[in-house]
């Protein structure tokens, strides 16, 4: 969940879905749900200095990932950010 879903209205069953995305995340990275999303923030608000985003299709989490491409092995970052526009006055 991130600040922009905030303004979103969600089902229960969304939020739910959300809660639990967030305790596996942070249990494969070793970290808080709160390091988690103070990341996210973080790379999102970085970006959006350079580029106007979608936020609706905004995908960022952690997954195990081994070396070529093995599963299991070393937490890795995987953001899927769709771009509407690069800013050029910047």
């Amino acid at each position: 969940m991130s600040i922009f879903d905030l303004f979103k209205k969600k089902t229960s069953g969304d939020v739910a879905k959300d809660r639990l995305k967030f305790l596996l995340v942070s249990d494969r990275a070793k970290c808080s749900p709160e390091v988690m999303e103070m990341l996210k923030r973080d790379i999102i608000s970085c970006i959006s200095k350079y580029m106007e985003i979608d936020y609706d299709g905004l995908d960022i989490q952690i997954t195990t990932a081994g070396q070529n491409g093995e599963a299991g092995n070393a937490p890795a970052l995987f953001a899927n950010i769709p771009i509407k526009e690069v800013k050029h006055n910047v």
